[in-house]
């Protein structure tokens, strides 16, 4: 389980966001402005519309004590054509308002997840590596769905419903007060239990949602990786935490429908009691001759009309708090501070580049690390050299390979590229002449085009055939049914490893950079293959700027020289040849590296 900013239970974190110090479904008002008109009409025209309803029954109440009561036939039909033009406003303000929120309000969702797609994109791969996935995808996909049904139906009604109940008891106060007053008795448990449920349901809905991702991440993991599963024979164990999940979040989602029942059994509960008491006195007061038949029909008839107002704040309370849970998810994303960013006052790229890069005094260490992965770590590049990272596991070799273009910043120290920190580069400008392969490569579900040129669109045809003769790959390219336009699926599973490696760095050659980071990215081919791919990368490692990383001796025969690291820092440098011959430390790193060799294609 994730430790990270976003993990479900860092309550300290949501309270001392600034979610917590201003609404946070406030903080969504610049998303709105542009459709602020939009929202305003639909809840006038919903305003309108609802109190037509309350005119019905003082119309009804004129019928009954008027010509009903004198026996005048004739003069019911101007009061009943006026109903039937007050139903008609009625459905057209329904329609009018439907009509006016639903574009604005799919705008918002679409602008609020790009807000946070792009986010995502900026912030720093720290920040992802604390993240789970399915957290993520829960808050872009689900939250926002939430967030988008308040902004188009519950916040509005939330106003609209109170309003309609402020001006229905007015008018109930206005045709018999007594009437007024028994709904005001009613009305104290009704407050009461609104605000008691909002306090217990707003803890039990963030829960909901949290394990909710929770779950999401475990189905993805899963689909992600069917294939270690099968082979492992651990379906079952991961099927086993998948419905564990599935049972916390059904046990937090039955507590919301307690919660809910409870508040459901108040609110429909109550009413009927008030409408007895109203029924006794208003028999009695007819009786009596103190009331008209037709005020009593047209209270009863306002009540009924109110009884709707009153039961559906239950459901609109629930998805207020489902609202403000997703709204302060949204910002725990939004918020997070960006740690790779361009400087103030950003240093052009020197013109020409040359490539020269120095490692200089460089200490790093991961986010809540103990101790430093790299102390001190000093060597440069010269341009046009290729220099291999060799060490054992753990020594920071595929670190130092994210730290030139910025993926990570050093704690201490500086990586210059001729002369320059690269932290006084914009980032664009870096990682426009800074080509990366990691070791495990990432393929998108696209073309082989696309994702050859995933870092130059503009290349042509016989640019990305170039960089596949490079990488080896043209043959397998070839064989796919469309060519180049072959999409290759999520993550580029339809592939072997080899190929999916290839095409990583025939990604990473497009254009022959000037500066060429290669995190072992022959580690996945077969002795012949990356015999043949070291022949072709020979002609690209000339003229380009090269840091390798290392796992097999082939790999660091490649580079002119070597740097050794064991223990975070430099232990010698020096050509392969010279090492082997001059160094034990580093004969036993190479012998531990001569293991049998892959064959995945």
């Amino acid at each position: 389980m994730s430790t990270g900013v976003l993990d479900r239970g860092t309550t300290s974190a949501v309270e001392a966001s600034p979610a917590r110090v201003t609404s946070s479904l406030r903080r969504f008002a610049p998303f709105l402005a542009p459709y602020r008109w939009y929202f305003v009409g639909s809840i006038v025209v919903s305003l309108i519309a609802t109190l037509t309803g309350l005119v019905i029954p003082l119309v009804i109440q004129s019928i009954i004590d008027g010509p009903i009561t004198r026996g005048d036939v004739a003069g019911v039909w101007w009061p009943a054509a006026l109903v039937l033009l007050l139903g008609t406003i009625d459905a057209a303000g329904i329609w009018i308002r439907r009509y006016l929120v639903s574009g604005p309000s799919s705008q918002f969702e679409i602008t609020a997840r790009a807000h946070v797609f792009a986010k995502l994109q900026h912030v720093s791969v720290a920040a992802h590596d604390s993240w789970e996935s399915g957290q993520l995808l829960s808050r872009a996909i689900s939250d926002l769905s939430a967030l988008r049904r308040f902004v188009a139906f519950i916040g509005p009604f939330i106003i609209i419903n109170a309003v309609t109940l402020v001006v229905g008891l007015g008018v109930l106060l206005s045709r018999a007060w007594q009437f007024g007053v028994i709904m005001l008795v009613v009305a104290i448990p009704l407050v009461w239990a609104c605000v008691r449920f909002e306090e217990l349901y707003r803890v039990v809905a963030r829960d909901a949602q949290d394990q909710a991702g929770d779950v999401t991440t475990t189905v993805e993991e899963s689909i992600h990786g069917i294939r270690v599963l099968k082979a492992f024979g651990r379906s079952a164990h991961l099927g086993r935490r998948f419905l564990a999940q599935a049972a916390t979040l059904r046990t937090t989602e039955l507590t919301k429908v307690r919660y809910l029942a409870i508040l459901w059994t108040v609110i429909v509960g109550l009413p009927p009691v008030a409408v007895g008491g109203m029924l006794a006195y208003g028999t009695y007061a007819i009786v009596t001759g103190t009331l008209t038949a037709g005020t009593l029909v047209a209270t009863m008839a306002i009540v009924a009309f109110l009884l709707w107002p009153i039961e559906s704040f239950g459901f609109l309370l629930a998805e207020l708090n489902n609202a403000r849970t997703a709204a302060d998810r949204y910002w725990e994303i939004m918020d997070t501070p960006d740690t790779i960013v361009d400087p103030v006052s950003p240093v052009p790229l020197p013109d020409p580049v040359r490539g020269h890069i120095r490692v200089d005094h460089v200490s790093f260490a991961f986010p809540d690390a103990s101790d430093h992965l790299l102390r001190d770590v000093t060597f440069e590049v010269r341009p046009g050299e290729t220099v291999a990272l060799v060490g054992n596991t753990g020594t920071g070799k595929s670190v130092l390979t994210t730290l030139i273009p910025r993926l990570f910043d050093v704690d201490g120290g500086a990586i210059t590229l001729d002369s320059v920190d690269v932290r006084s580069m914009r980032l664009a400008d870096l990682r426009s002449v800074v080509s990366v392969a990691f070791e495990e490569p990432v393929l998108f579900s696209a073309s082989v085009r696309e994702n050859v040129a995933l870092g130059r669109p503009d290349a042509t045809d016989e640019d990305v055939a170039e960089a596949l003769e490079i990488a080896h790959a043209t043959d397998f390219v070839e064989k796919l049914p469309w060519g180049l336009d072959t999409r290759i699926g999520e993550q580029g599973l339809s592939l072997s490893g080899g190929q999916r490696q290839r095409l990583a760095l025939a990604r990473a050659v497009l254009g022959r950079p000037r500066v060429l980071v290669l995190d072992d990215p022959l580690s996945a081919l077969d002795v012949d293959t990356e015999a043949k791919v070291q022949r072709r990368l020979r002609t690209v490692l000339a003229h380009s700027t090269t840091v390798l990383v290392a796992h097999r001796p082939s790999t660091a025969a490649l580079a002119d020289r070597v740097v050794h690291l064991g223990h975070g820092t430099v232990m010698e440098t020096g050509t392969h040849e010279h090492l082997l011959a001059t160094s034990a430390a580093y004969r036993d790193v190479m012998g531990s590296m001569s293991g049998p060799e892959r064959d995945h294609g």
